[in-house]
């Protein structure tokens, strides 16, 4: 489960960014991820993991300062 979660938000990234991406990089959102995303589909599929982002973004006055700056690095905010 948190592989696919750290998954969506690599590929989120991925898609969103034209440089490479160190998975350190995604740890901050790590927790939000797990709280957050829905697991009721545990496959990877690319819409999945986009909307892990998504969400993330969408609720980012509830994550932390450290998730919000990955998110922004990597243009979901």
């Amino acid at each position: 489960m948190r592989k696919s979660l750290l998954a969506a938000l690599l590929l989120g990234a991925i898609t969103t960014a034209a440089n490479a991406v160190d998975v350190k990089d995604l740890a901050p959102c790590k927790p939000a991820a797990q709280r957050y995303c829905d697991h009721s589909d545990m496959s990877a599929s690319i819409s999945n993991l986009l909307r892990c982002g998504a969400t993330l973004a969408s609720l980012s006055h509830r994550v932390g300062e450290g998730c919000r700056v990955v998110l922004r690095r990597y243009g979901q905010l």
